[in-house]
Formats: structure tokens, C-alpha cells, sequence
């Protein structure tokens, strides 16, 4: 039972972290040509959205221990493990462009000069991580679908 509960929650924690970035994705090709006033302004409907950032830890943490449970499972271990790569990736991108968009517009309040190459980088790093989150959730479900039952 201990199994089917880990293997659940690394599934419905992955695929919560593929909303918000999906939603980031889908609005990217709006969003990417719009004039400065307007962009900043769009960007403000996602206002409170950093406590979804907590899902993409919490999706490592599920998958690592999956990964853990099934350890003795070769296929099913490197799949879960690969996921929680996938996830310390999007944290590595997130920290690297992503987060440092938001610094420097003060979470776009504010427009430096620079704000169209910031905008591409807040944009497509969003982008490379909803293609990641999904990569992510594939490995996670493969991995499930891969373990074998625990024995009674």
C-alpha cells in the first residue's frame, strides 16, 4: 500500500507541476511581441503564483522516493531517478534566468533598460521547463508502469 501511495503522489505532484508551466507556455506566443506597458501589465496576473514553485520540490522529493521503494527495480529506479533530475534541472534553470528576470524588474514593477532581453529570458526558460516538466511526468508515469508489484 506504502507503494501505491508514493507512486500516486509522484504522479499527481508532476502533473500539478506541468500546470502552471504549461499556462506559461501557452501564453508565450500573446505575450512575447506585446509592447512594454502592456507586457508588464499581463505579468501581474501571475501575482502569487511562486507558492507553485513549492511543486517542483515536492515532485523531486515524491520521485526520489519512488525511486528509493523501488530501487531493487533497475528500469523502474532510473526512470524515477531521471525524473528527479529533470526537476533539479527546471530549479537549476529557474535560478539561473528566470529568477534573475524577476530581480531585476522587481517581479516586472519596474523597466530597466534591458527589459525586452529579460522578457525573452523569463519567457524561455518558462518554456524550456514546461517541455522538462513533461519529460519529467512521461519518466514518472513510465516508471510506475514499469514497477513491479510488491510482494504480499
Amino acid at each position: 500500500m506504502k507503494v501505491r501511495i508514493v507512486q500516486f503522489l509522484a504522479i499527481i505532484i508532476g502533473a500539478l507541476a506541468l500546470i502552471p508551466s504549461g499556462a506559461h507556455l501557452a501564453a508565450l506566443p500573446n505575450k512575447i511581441g506585446l509592447p512594454q506597458t502592456a507586457y508588464f501589465t499581463v505579468q501581474g496576473i501571475y501575482y502569487g503564483w511562486a507558492i507553485l514553485g513549492l511543486l517542483w520540490p515536492a515532485a523531486m522529493i515524491a520521485n526520489a522516493l519512488f525511486a528509493f521503494v523501488v530501487r531493487a527495480q533497475n528500469r523502474p529506479f532510473w526512470l524515477a531517478a531521471v525524473a528527479v533530475l529533470c526537476f533539479l534541472v527546471m530549479l537549476v534553470i529557474f535560478l539561473v534566468w528566470t529568477l534573475p528576470a524577476n530581480q531585476a524588474t522587481e517581479n516586472w514593477t519596474t523597466s530597466p533598460d534591458n527589459w525586452e532581453v529579460l522578457r525573452k529570458q523569463w519567457e524561455y526558460s518558462h518554456a524550456a521547463n514546461t517541455v522538462i516538466a513533461f519529460v519529467a511526468l512521461c519518466l514518472t508515469v513510465l516508471s510506475v508502469l514499469s514497477a513491479r508489484p510488491a510482494s504480499p
